[in-house]
């Protein structure tokens, strides 16, 4: 895991933020900081003749929409890039005069680094008038396009391209270790939500150990010294700025008792075993967190590959669970997650099975090559189970 990959990597993204800048006057592309938005931004613009790049961090760019009115009214028939749009929140206003200009043809891409409902500007002042997209750290179906074909590597360091990129794990640890502190001391406070910095990191790191399972709101303020709205409250930031994934348990009436928490999950696998302490691959292989860390990586791979389709859980008062179900129209899937090579389903899972009554089911395991277990339940390899939901979407 030492070489260092100089290569573009194609975004999957690509075309469907094409089709948007060409469809709508304002496109979002949203995600957490460092995965890779203002690259894929240059990259599109750099097949775009008119297009003009402002960086709102550097304050010579910033300078320049002092009267952002005056300065973006000039700009007609250019793509214009805001990144870090949460950093200048009285721009979206504008952006609605000059979208509903449809003579002059404005074109907008923002880039932000926290969700519609943190940007809650743009979703109210701009509805209608954007479409948004969600860029997560490199998938591992975009990274074994380079021929690197190195799970353990995508697993471990996690997809943020600076981390998964770099030339050895020693620099790959830096650079999560700086992100990491980056964000609880500097980027939380950008996003003018009053979250205390050290509440945020004690509670993220609190958080990596309790990856994969149902979230305990009471507990995890008894051990903060905070009420559970408090911690409700960060656990929301830290939703919202893409760093943790709260799954929600399917809503389903089987005539049993189901749980009713969501599970929590740390969504980049590298921050996760950096927040963990866990500095090498094999030290992973033997740790306690391996299963859990194992089911958040698969989830984030698949999640992605099925847009528009609802993401859940399931799991009955008794401890028979499905991992994920996505759902979309009457179409139902479902996936195990099992870091075994050998894996085996316990009866309650096939009775759960039988009662939701899946079109499929795959056993996700890292395998080179999956195998039928039973008649529409299928053991795979994490390439062969995208390979089928990518003809889906």
């Amino acid at each position: 895991m030492s070489s260092k990959i100089h290569k573009h990597i194609e975004r999957k993204l690509t075309t469907p933020l094409r089709n948007s800048l060409r469809d709508v006057p304002v496109t979002a592309l949203l995600g957490p900081r460092q995965c890779g938005k203002s690259t894929l931004a240059r990259h599109l613009i750099a097949k775009t003749p008119d297009s003009l790049f402002l960086d709102l961090e550097r304050l010579s760019d910033l300078r320049k929409l002092a009267d952002p009115e005056w300065f973006l009214s000039k700009q007609a028939g250019k793509l214009v890039v805001l990144d870090e749009i949460q950093r200048l929140p009285e721009v979206f206003p504008v952006l609605r005069v000059l979208a509903d200009n449809r003579d002059a043809q404005y074109r907008f891409l923002i880039l932000g680094s926290a969700t519609p409902d943190l940007l809650r500007q743009s979703s109210e002042t701009l509805a209608g008038r954007v479409r948004y997209h969600e860029l997560t750290p490199i998938l591992w179906q975009e990274w074994k396009k380079t021929k690197v074909v190195d799970l353990d590597r995508h697993w471990f360091r996690g997809g943020f391209p600076k981390s998964l990129l770099a030339k050895d794990e020693s620099e790959s640890r830096l650079w999560r270790e700086s992100f990491i502190r980056t964000f609880v001391e500097k980027d939380i406070g950008c996003f003018g939500v009053g979250a205390s910095p050290e509440m945020t990191g004690r509670l993220w790191r609190m958080l990596a150990h309790y990856h994969g399972q149902t979230l305990n709101t009471a507990r995890l303020g008894q051990a903060l010294g905070v009420s559970h709205t408090t911690v409700s409250k960060y656990v929301g930031i830290l939703e919202q700025t893409f760093m943790v994934r709260l799954l929600r348990p399917l809503e389903a009436n089987l005539g049993k008792r189901m749980t009713k928490a969501p599970k929590v999950y740390i969504r980049d696998s590298g921050i996760l075993h950096e927040l963990l302490e866990i500095n090498r691959f094999d030290a992973l292989a033997g740790h306690p967190v391996v299963g859990a860390s194992w089911e958040g990586w698969c989830a984030e791979q698949i999640i992605p590959a099925l847009p528009g389709w609802r993401a859940s859980f399931c799991r009955t008062s008794n401890g028979e669970e499905i991992d994920l179900i996505m759902d979309r129209g009457k179409n139902r899937l479902a996936f195990e997650f099992k870091s075994s090579s050998a894996p085996e389903l316990s009866r309650g899972c096939w009775n759960l099975l039988g009662d939701l009554k899946p079109e499929h089911t795959w056993v996700v395991c890292p395998v080179a090559e999956g195998w039928p277990m039973r008649e529409d339940v299928t053991v795979s390899s994490m390439s062969e189970v995208l390979k089928q939901l990518y003809s889906r979407s």
